[in-house]
């Protein structure tokens, strides 16, 4: 079933959901990959991620969309996932930069794990730093729009973030996924890190600063929030809140840019996680879940914001409003839970960055394009090839 959005909202998601594409025509996949202000802006992006750090650029991503979504004309929110802002872009060109630095033997920042993993530390303006932040980040938005404009349904940008996380470790010598200490039983075992048991000499790649026995056995991403309950916890209330702000700001006359206000909340939260203040959450793909999946199937929302009546809502996943609003929670679980598992396989026993959180935005966004194309959801809202 193809789903149009009203005019008015069309033009104010416009950027962001690629409505003024016909998604899967070649001449839209040249067009974007070709497009030299795309590529240009990628250029500035990466290499301004390498500047601030990973993390810093990805704040400013949630400061944007923060603005753009509860301003209501999606301008910043454009901005935010758009060339220069755009995670896939900056963030990713920041993390390229932080492992080549740590190969380079540049970084000696006292982070308590491999210094490739540090993407809270602004790296400056060595030059060949900028310059593969730069590199990462045309490859970056490069992967964003084919996958964007090839219609597969899934979200473009975390694909892109995880793609080039795995091609740094490529290209900068590091395990693609990780070696397991013989401390630990396997992907999972988060008990080395409890027990504070540290690596054998010689068994992991050092970082110019830190040897391989001066490092733990098992990094958690997290570590205040690697136990599955609190997990589950966090992404069940953080997906309900969401699903809850999106719900009050479309039933204000805000229009579909609302559902991206949760994640822009929980990213510009991270300002506090890099100034160092102790236990505070990662949340952007909990909150991004409940938004969307909450909007997915509550029915008032869909018939407000699209030409669909009632009576077009022929998919079984449809609901009024507190079901729908529990289902976005049991959707900020389902994301929680994947990028607590993504942790523990790519992160914990690696040497860079490969982003829980964009992981599982991956998984669960993949996961409401398939139920659109089985038939049990009218729409997924954002999510490219699913009616939009």
């Amino acid at each position: 079933m193809g789903v149009e959005l009203l005019p008015e909202l069309a033009v104010a998601a416009d950027t962001v959901l690629q409505v003024g594409y016909e998604p899967g025509a070649p001449t839209d996949v040249v067009q974007s990959l070709t497009n030299p202000t795309i590529l240009l802006g990628a250029l500035a992006g990466g290499a301004f991620g390498a500047a601030l750090g990973a993390l810093p650029a990805f704040i400013f991503t949630g400061f944007l969309v923060i603005g753009g979504s509860l301003g209501g004309g999606g301008f910043g929110v454009d901005v935010g996932f758009g060339p220069v802002f755009g995670p896939h872009i900056s963030f990713a060109g920041g993390a390229a930069a932080a492992a080549y630095a740590a190969d380079r033997g540049y970084m000696e920042s006292g982070f308590d794990y491999h210094n490739a993993k540090d993407i809270g530390f602004a790296l400056g303006s060595k030059p060949d730093i900028l310059a593969v932040g730069a590199v990462f980040g045309v490859f970056g938005v490069l992967i964003e729009q084919l996958s964007r404009q090839l219609a597969i349904p899934v979200d473009p940008i975390p694909v892109s973030i995880v793609i080039s996380a795995l091609v740094v470790r490529a290209v900068f010598g590091y395990s693609i996924v990780g070696a397991v200490s013989d401390k630990a039983n396997g992907y999972f075992d988060m008990g080395p890190f409890e027990r504070e048991e540290m690596r054998e000499p010689g068994e992991v790649k050092g970082d110019g600063g830190k040897a391989s026995e001066d490092r733990l056995a098992v990094e958690p991403w997290l570590p205040n929030m690697y136990k599955w309950s609190h997990v589950a916890a966090i992404g069940f209330f953080s997906g309900l809140a969401s699903a809850v702000i999106t719900y009050n700001m479309i039933s204000g006359g805000h229009g579909l840019i609302a559902v991206f206000a949760g994640f822009g909340i929980s990213a510009g939260s991270l300002l506090f996680l890099n100034l160092g203040v102790d236990r505070i959450p990662v949340t952007h793909h909990m909150t991004l879940a409940g938004s969307t999946a909450f909007l997915s199937v509550w029915q008032g929302g869909i018939t407000t914001l699209t030409d669909l009546s009632a009576g077009d809502l022929t998919a079984p996943l449809a609901f009024g409003a507190a079901p729908a609003l529990l289902f976005g929670a049991l959707f900020g679980v389902f994301a929680a839970v994947v990028g607590e598992a993504s942790q523990r396989v790519f992160y914990a026993h690696s040497d860079t960055h490969l982003d829980p959180p964009a992981a599982a935005i991956v998984v669960w966004s993949l996961t409401l394009g398939l139920l659109v194309i089985a038939g049990l959801l009218n729409w997924a809202v954002w999510i490219p090839g699913t009616g939009i």
